[in-house]
């Protein structure tokens, strides 16, 4: 075979190797000049594992993991929570492999009529009436017993424990029950607490089986996990491939040997309804990482998800992204492609460990039924603290809190069978500074929540509900933009600006090029506004913000602000990065006196 010769300055082994330290001190050198530091290029994530900016080998565990099993592909599943049979075959025609119907019983015969049950698996939402339903339609059905896949998702107890040994002895591949971790993601919390709970609850669900008179083995078969999927990509992928060595070690200390079966759901938490087609991109992100993760089976949400009922192109997006991935990307093709990620190692060994120290706490309490209030607690801390870094833009949502468009044209959409009909108007809480009222809407996805009293949430719902108000005025609120000499002079603070009263659907009106404050004030004068935000230099505003400020307040400004900090302006408070965006949004309705609706808007 002829070797191929590459010149000196492409082989490797010429330069020695460099050291960890070595980066290091070359980073601090580059940044040292900016006054930042290395630390500041390490981020924190929710359940306290530190991000660092550079993996090597060292980072790699010792420990090996529970890869994911050997298949092509991963089962394409879409939910149906309308009994709509033209959307069921559409989904089955267009790509789906298997169907989630969160459906009465009464409505199962007339949705399946047409479907091949031995080729489409079924997965329904838990209720005991629709899975006795569903077994007499398989009884009933061309089909073999061991040609029946799915789950009926019950919750092991009562008369569920019926049902589950009926499914046993006449379906020996259906299973019957899911660990849906979906509440606890939903809720706010972390991705440590999903996973450690996520076990807790399986382990509960082990017992009652085993107790009902299943073997161990047999009842670690009847489960399946229902994980979210978010478009924070790696921690998916770390999320999920963590799942599987969790859920090896119970089985292992159990004496068998069952893979965990996974469905991941792209989030809830994480779609919008401002802009909602950035929730394309979303799921896209969402769907490739559970992908990479090794997830069995797949739901994306439509994007329209948050507003109601989806409409069929919507339908249609949602499981071309699967089609994509899978028929085009080859996604499904290798087994746990991000093996050997050091990186990724990394964050899978350390949920891992967060996730099983959670799992025993929870435990210690008496088990996850026992500790709901404990659960509750953790998550509703994981929730405050994701929410301060919500209000600050620190967690950026795009489309809502950074880069909104106001001249968005809003999607309207039917709403979803379990959502409320009507809406509440918007307020504002004046003590705690944040919206009140119009409760959101139970997301399109949301089953066994109930049975835990959590809270359901969105990340984008406080300043959506900011947006709903300034929507709501005869005349849009403006906060007007005075910007200080020529436009490279200004144009990224006033950018800066415009984002964020943007995000609270503030109009944004600007001054533009300027010479003197003079100018500023006539045109502030000119657009009726009574708020303005200084943006200029930094040399600008030690030239002439104190005169703009002056000429300001002589022409009617009521508040002025500065995007940037100077300490010494005269001014009524600042806009940077960092602010407290949310809180800054809230005040400024706050001052003009809005608190309600007042009529359509113009």
């Amino acid at each position: 075979m002829m070797e191929l010769a590459l010149p000196a300055e492409f082989r490797s082994n010429e330069f020695p190797p460099a050291s960890r330290e070595q980066w290091r001190e070359l980073v601090d050198a580059v940044l040292g000049k900016t006054g930042a530091s290395f630390d500041s290029l390490v981020t924190r994530t929710y359940d306290g594992i530190e991000l660092q900016p550079l993996y090597t080998l060292e980072d790699a565990p010792p420990v090996p993991y529970a890869l994911a099993p050997v298949k092509q592909g991963w089962d394409v599943r879409q939910r149906h929570a309308v009994p709509d049979p033209v959307a069921v075959l559409n989904d089955l025609e267009g790509g789906v492999t298997s169907l989630w119907l969160a459906l009465p019983a009464t409505s199962l015969e007339r949705v399946l009529d047409g479907v091949h049950l031995d080729l489409a698996p079924i997965v329904l939402d838990g209720d005991v009436e629709a899975a006795r339903a569903m077994l007499r339609i398989y009884d009933q059905a061309p089909v073999l017993a061991d040609q029946v896949r799915g789950n009926l998702a019950l919750v092991p107890s009562g008369e569920a424990i019926d049902v589950i040994r009926q499914a046993r002895s006449s379906f020996p591949h259906l299973r019957t029950v899911v660990v849906d971790a979906l509440p606890f993601h939903d809720a706010g919390g972390s991705d440590s607490e999903e996973l450690g709970a996520s076990l807790a609850l399986a382990v509960a669900h082990l017992r009652s089986l085993t107790e009902a008179g299943l073997g161990v083995a047999e009842a670690f078969g009847q489960l399946e996990f229902r994980y979210a999927a978010t478009a924070d990509q790696f921690t998916t992928i770390a999320k999920l491939r963590a799942a599987r060595r969790l859920w090896a070690r119970v089985a292992e200390v159990s004496g068998v040997d069952v893979p965990q079966v996974q469905h991941a759901v792209t989030s809830s938490a994480m779609m919008t309804r401002r802009d909602p087609w950035v929730n394309m991109l979303r799921t896209t992100v969402a769907t490739l990482a559970a992908g990479l993760g090794g997830a069995d089976s797949v739901t994306v949400q439509p994007f329209d998800a948050a507003i109601g009922l989806p409409d069929e192109f919507a339908r249609r997006i949602a499981r071309n992204t699967q089609n994509l991935l899978l028929e085009e990307s080859h996604l499904g093709a290798v087994i746990d492609p991000a093996a050997g990620s050091w990186y990724v190692e990394r964050l899978t060994d350390e949920l891992a460990v967060a996730a099983w120290s959670w799992f025993q706490e929870i435990e210690r309490a008496g088990g996850v039924f026992q500790a709901r209030e404990l659960v509750a607690v953790r998550i509703a801390e994981t929730w405050a603290k994701r929410s301060a870094r919500l209000a600050d833009r620190s967690d950026p949502i795009t489309g809502v809190s950074e880069f909104p468009n106001l001249g968005e044209k809003p999607v309207v959409r039917e709403p979803a069978s379990r959502e409320p009909v009507g809406r509440e108007p918007v307020g504002i809480d004046t003590d705690s500074q944040t919206p009140r009222g119009d409760a959101p809407p139970t997301p399109i996805i949301s089953s066994g929540s109930d049975s835990f009293g959590l809270p359901r949430v969105r990340y984008a719902q406080a300043f959506e509900e900011l947006r709903d108000l300034a929507d709501a005025q005869p005349e849009r609120p403006q906060v007007f933009l005075a910007t200080l000499g020529p436009v490279a002079a200004h144009t990224a603070r006033a950018t800066f600006a415009a984002n964020l009263f943007n995000a609270g659907g503030f109009a944004t009106p600007a001054a533009g090029p300027t010479r003197t404050p003079q100018d500023v004030a006539s045109r502030f004068r000119e657009s009726g506004a009574e708020i303005a935000v200084l943006c200029g230099s930094d040399s600008g505003y030690a030239e002439q913000a104190d005169q703009v400020v002056e000429a300001l307040r002589a022409v009617g400004a009521r508040r002025v602000l500065l995007a940037g900090r100077k300490p010494d302006a005269e001014v009524d408070g600042f806009v940077h990065t960092g602010c407290p965006a949310l809180e800054i949004l809230t005040g400024t309705f706050e001052f003009l006196g809005i608190t309600e609706p007042q009529g359509a808007q113009r």
